[in-house]
């Protein structure tokens, strides 16, 4: 039994909770609890669109995502005694969804989760140029495993973990994000996908902050999209159940709050929505090491011991990639795009076994497959690894002189054309004609930053 619990009603959005977490990070959010070092706290945590994304074969709700609203992060958690300098040790005790698919519900998390392809402009993926338009595949849980009527012949165990999980920032800390990300912006404010997302004071979900500051605060406050010192949006599949994190504290009492619940993910989560992405519960106890950040050298981002709850394979088809692009152009260490290739390479070679380019890339993004970067001293090329288990499937995906399997196949991944994507539901760090928001970047750059009104240039798709 845990010492502290946090529950959510799966028929209430996030916002008209009873107490109210948040969706952005600042150091002014109240905490939701107080928490003693050695106590347990057992929360449940909404899925991070809030409940937009259905169980259905139709993926207009991935191409219509609302992007201002994630990530629903549950606390913060107030530790007591922790100050800023301190790490605050955190053991995961259990993690996973809130039911299985014998009693599905309307909620991710209910006996089923999603993984989505976003239209590249609509947040895009680590492929954007190639998966211009937006894709979905549901999965079943069942006895801690996923299945997919939308990608046949492969099954696997749950990987149960927390996308997110982070301290709050200090008042300088948030500062420094704001201007280092909108600096990036002022590069091309209107590009995407975005460089960046500065403040969006739209849908700020902002905990119990008093209402005469939520303005401010909304206006000040920082996305919860990509990971930074605090922790935040790791995407780590390794942050299982067993896992022991160390996060740096910057201001009193921590402030720890987490989110963004995956039953597996592939390293990388490549498709953007690339784990299977559900609500869930997680159950964690805390404690505090005194100094810990100067004793041990960590202010730069947490540092972790993996859980050893997450399935072990040892049979990998291993693919590989270098920083050479698709024209054949030479790139000097570029490890991003070696992992591009060496991702590629896959897709094109599960196709050879009946899949579409796009069931492959849901399937990347989705089971337990691993990445490595193998080289990046052989100037001039990186070259990075992809490792697929091969148990994940029905069938010997292994070279062979028979030829490859053919799965029967008949019920593909669900798509929305980016087409149908109205010009204002276009993600960018600035929208096109906003000179408000375009305000709010030039200031929080600052007078060094030069802000170049670039226009989009039409879409290009590269083909492989």
């Amino acid at each position: 039994m845990a010492d502290i619990t946090y529950t959510l009603d799966s028929s209430r959005s996030f916002p008209d909770q009873d107490v109210v977490g948040h969706n952005r990070w600042h150091p002014e959010i109240p905490a939701i609890a107080n928490v003693r070092p050695g106590q347990t706290v057992r929360a449940d945590s909404r899925e991070w669109f809030d409940g937009f994304v259905k169980n259905n074969d139709s993926a207009d709700d991935i191409l219509h995502v609302p992007f201002t609203k994630p990530h629903q992060l549950s606390g913060p958690f107030r530790v007591e005694g922790a100050k800023p300098g301190d790490l605050l040790v955190v053991d995961i005790l259990d993690v996973g969804p809130l039911s299985e698919a014998d009693n599905p519900g309307e909620l991710a998390g209910e006996g089923w989760g999603y993984t989505g392809i976003f239209a590249g402009k609509h947040g895009g993926s680590f492929l954007h140029e190639y998966f211009p338009d937006a894709y979905k595949a549901i999965w079943d849980f069942k006895d801690n495993r996923a299945t997919s009527r939308h990608i046949p012949g492969v099954s696997f165990n749950s990987v149960c973990h927390p996308g997110l999980m982070g301290t709050a920032p200090s008042p300088e800390l948030l500062a420094r994000w704001n201007k280092r990300e909108a600096t990036l912006i002022s590069k091309d404010p209107f590009r995407t996908p975005p460089l960046a997302v500065a403040p969006q004071p739209i849908d700020a979900t902002l905990g119990a902050v008093p209402e005469a500051d939520r303005d401010r605060i909304a206006h000040e406050a920082a996305v919860t999209v990509p990971p930074r010192e605090n922790g935040s949006n790791l995407d780590i599949k390794d942050l299982t159940k067993g896992s022991r994190i160390f996060f740096p504290v910057f201001v009193d009492g921590a402030n720890f709050s987490f989110g963004d619940l995956h039953y597996s993910q592939g390293d990388g989560e490549i498709t953007l929505c690339g784990a299977i992405e559900m609500s869930g519960f997680m159950e964690f106890s805390v404690d505090i090491i005194p100094g810990g950040m100067d004793t041990y050298k960590t202010g730069p981002a947490p540092i972790f011991v993996p859980g050893e709850q997450a399935p072990r394979y040892t049979d990998f088809l291993t693919f590989t990639g270098i920083s050479v692009t698709n024209d054949g152009e030479q790139r000097y260490f570029d490890t991003f795009l070696a992992y591009q290739n060496a991702v590629l390479h896959c897709i094109d070679y599960l196709t050879t076994f009946g899949y579409s380019r796009e069931q492959a890339f849901l399937l990347l993004g989705a089971a337990p497959m691993e990445a490595h970067y193998s080289a990046v001293v052989d100037y001039p090329n990186a070259c990075a690894t992809l490792h697929l288990p091969t148990d994940i499937f029905d069938f010997d995906i292994r070279p062979s002189t028979d030829g490859p399997t053919q799965i029967d196949n008949p019920t593909p991944a669900p798509v929305a054309s980016a087409a149908d994507l109205p010009e204002e539901d276009i993600v960018r760090s600035v929208p096109q004609g906003d000179d408000e928001r375009l305000a709010l970047i030039k200031k929080l750059a600052g007078s060094d930053a030069t802000l170049r009104a670039t226009t989009h240039e039409p879409w290009k798709q590269h083909h492989h």
